[in-house]
């Protein structure tokens, strides 16, 4: 087995590292999801803190890792009998993004169950991972059915396999570990809620200390185990200090005036439910216990809320994680003075080392100092949006005329819940929620042969198979002789996610009738929409004499929602462009995930201008896309009493329907056919 890089050689990354810690000192805090840009150490770190992990004791030769001092008395390969049991390392298990459901819960052999009644199992990911530390890189590309089953396990301590009336179940408690990158897409708020604490990494922009991770990082390659050797007091030191907080942990107290202060935290930042509140509680708890100190502090509770409340006051995917730390401050003072409690008077930046939360740099002299405040550094580039657009309300109130120059970006209006879209026909893409398509779950529609390995018996035509020929086979007893051959894979059908293109005109003419705002808000909404139904979006914008992707396809909706809101316009009205460049981003995806089946959403009042025809020349644009059977659905964005209807015009053209802004809103009266007409069908 490899060396794994030593925990204490990592440079910075202070809050990434305490969080790890504190969940070392005490796991009911809940496991941490880490988010930031690619080669920041995340993984590296995870998997280093393995090391520093105290030695589990499990009964000899169990597959599920059984505390022998409290057996689980359901364990698959007991009962066993309370005894002194050995001894092993803490162990990091990885669940890959792509793994299986059975690779993830275990396999039952379903031949042998049917044919012989026996739970021949095999155990999975969970059970490796009970007692220990499971780890999810790139969690948000996770699919949703492995979500659900970290869910259950989460929720209940426990891994259930079913299939067809036979039952297994093990325990599976274990730290929940994940890495992500915000730019490949957000996390499912119910996942998201699961993990206690949450950091944002990057990159330190200190020269020193750039210096110093690349040449750490290349002894390490260089001499993995001589590297580790030099490390070692560090890390024995580190370890010593995990064991010494976790007997110091349950003689820490919580008092009323900390708790009260918790309590107003959470409220103030208008969290759901009250998992904040105990996760704070327990954090706030282990950093006193990791300073060595047996009462928590106000500072302790101020850096709780830093490390689990940002990913909870998120109201939609499209807000930055963050806590407002001069609200925060004021919250915890205003709590402190309401109590009688006076634990915290002494409490404050200058007072007893700030908590003693973050974890001491080892290194010797030539490292550099500790960069302090990461979190404080990074770029307030966020996109305006709602009542912050100051620049962008009084673009709006300046009409140009259609044609005329750039004007400045237009901020959304307020986005609303749109009625779905979907493609016709039944699809075999990505496990969604938009369109029909055949997938490993949802409800069974018939049986079949299985291509590969069993996974979804259909047990009535299973049976069907296998009854004819038992007197052939020789039956004798009860059990049902059954072959390979007799089994029956159920075919099931739900929804799967699409590739939702949209294709936003920005030309004078939207600008001029200050509509942006409003149009902005439409596609926002659809944005949202498409978050929640775990498409892939892309955005194509057209203007002046061009066409651009703006976007192309990502699983970051939230990426989508920020270029559309810097969305500047202007100039003329090149609609044949913006379909034609639609065209050749639908080419090149239908190459790299054939699977995937697109949604064209034009955004657009119809009208063409710049160059011979334009209107004739967009038509034509349209007419590829029908002929190539791609959905389509057209948002018309005329307004005022004369309309030309150029939007209708286009939709016919594409095969698909048209829509006003209107008619988008889930609560409009207007009807709006969901399946979105395909190619060939009149509109």
């Amino acid at each position: 087995m490899s060396t794994p890089y030593p925990f204490t050689a990592i440079v910075g990354q202070d809050d990434l590292r305490l969080g790890l810690l504190l969940n070392a000192v005490s796991p009911a805090v809940g496991g941490v999801l880490v988010r930031g840009e690619k080669g920041t150490a995340k993984s590296t770190a995870v998997r280093a803190l393995a090391a520093l992990m105290p030695e589990v004791p499990v009964v000899s030769g169990c597959r599920f890792s059984c505390d022998p001092s409290a057996p689980d008395p359901a364990c698959p390969d007991g009962p066993h009998e309370a005894g002194p049991g050995v001894s092993r390392p803490a162990r990091t298990v990885e669940l890959p993004v792509g793994a299986s459901e059975d690779r993830l819960v275990g396999a039952l052999d379903i031949e042998r169950a049917l044919s012989e009644g026996v739970k021949a199992f095999e155990p999975g990911l969970l059970a490796d991972a009970h007692r220990g530390i499971l780890y999810v890189d790139e969690v948000n590309l996770l699919h949703d059915h492995l979500v659900d089953l970290l869910l259950d396990a989460a929720a209940m301590g426990a891994s259930y396999v079913e299939r067809e009336g036979v039952s297994v179940r093990h325990a599976a408690r274990f730290l929940l570990v994940g890495t992500m990158n915000p730019e490949e897409g957000e996390l499912r708020p119910q996942l998201l809620d699961r993990f206690g604490l949450t950091v944002e990494v990057a990159a330190s922009r200190d020269t020193d200390q750039r210096v110093e991770v690349v040449r750490r990082r290349l002894a390490y390659d260089d001499d993995p185990e001589g590297f580790a050797a030099r490390w070692a007091r560090e890390e024995t030191a580190l370890r010593e200090r995990i064991a010494a907080a976790r007997v110091l942990l349950p003689r820490v107290v919580l008092g009323d005036g900390v708790l009260r202060q918790i309590a107003a935290t959470c409220a103030a930042f208008e969290v759901d439910g009250m998992r904040a509140d105990i996760v704070m509680a327990r954090t706030a708890t282990a950093l006193a216990a990791w300073a060595g100190r047996e009462e928590v502090t106000a500072e302790d509770v101020r850096q709780a809320a830093l490390l689990a409340l940002p990913h909870r006051r998120r109201r939609n995917p499209f807000d930055a994680p963050g806590l407002d730390e001069e609200k925060l401050d004021d919250t915890l003072s205003e709590a402190e003075g309401d109590s009688d409690d006076g634990d915290g008077d002494d409490d404050g930046p200058g007072g007893g080392g700030g908590g003693g939360g973050v974890p001491p740099q080892s290194g010797g002299p030539d490292a550099p100092d500790r960069e302090a405040g990461t979190g404080d550094d990074t770029p307030a580039d966020a996109p305006a949006g709602g009542d912050g657009s100051g620049s962008g309300s009084g673009s709006e109130q300046r009409p140009a005329p259609a044609g005329g120059a750039e004007q400045a970006p237009v901020g959304a209006s307020e986005p609303f819940r749109a009625k779905m879209l979907s493609v016709p026909g039944l699809g075999e893409g990505a496990a969604g929620r938009r369109s029909r398509a055949r997938t490993e779950h949802g409800r069974t529609t018939g049986a079949r042969r299985p291509e590969g390995a069993l996974t979804k018996l259909h047990l009535a035509a299973t049976v069907q198979a296998a009854a004819p020929h038992q007197r052939a086979r020789g039956r004798s007893g009860r059990g049902l002789v059954v072959r390979r051959d007799d089994l029956r894979q159920a075919t099931r059908e739900g929804r799967e996610g699409n590739l939702v293109l949209f294709v936003v005109d920005a030309s004078g003419s939207m600008a001029a009738r200050q509509r942006m705002g409003a149009v902005k808000g439409a596609v926002l909404s659809l944005l949202l929409d498409a978050y929640q139904r775990r498409d892939k979006v892309g955005l194509v914008t057209f203007r002046g004499k061009e066409a651009e992707v703006a976007l192309p396809p990502t699983s970051s909706v939230d990426a989508a929602a920020a270029r559309l809101e810097s969305l500047p316009t202007g100039g003329r009205t090149p609609l044949a462009a913006g379909l034609l460049k639609a065209h050749d981003v639908l080419r090149v995806e239908r190459m790299r995930d054939p699977s995937r089946r697109p949604l064209l959403v034009v955004v657009t009042d119809g009208r063409a201008t710049g160059g011979p025809d334009p209107v004739a020349l967009a038509a034509r644009a349209g007419r590829l896309h029908a002929a190539e059977g791609t959905a389509s659905v057209v948002v018309d964005c005329e307004t005022g009493v004369v309309r030309l209807g150029l939007a209708a015009q286009l939709a016919r053209e594409l095969g698909g329907g048209a829509v006003t802004l209107h008619e988008l809103r889930a609560d409009s009266i207007a009807g709006l056919v969901k399946d979105v007409t395909a190619a060939g069908r009149a509109a």
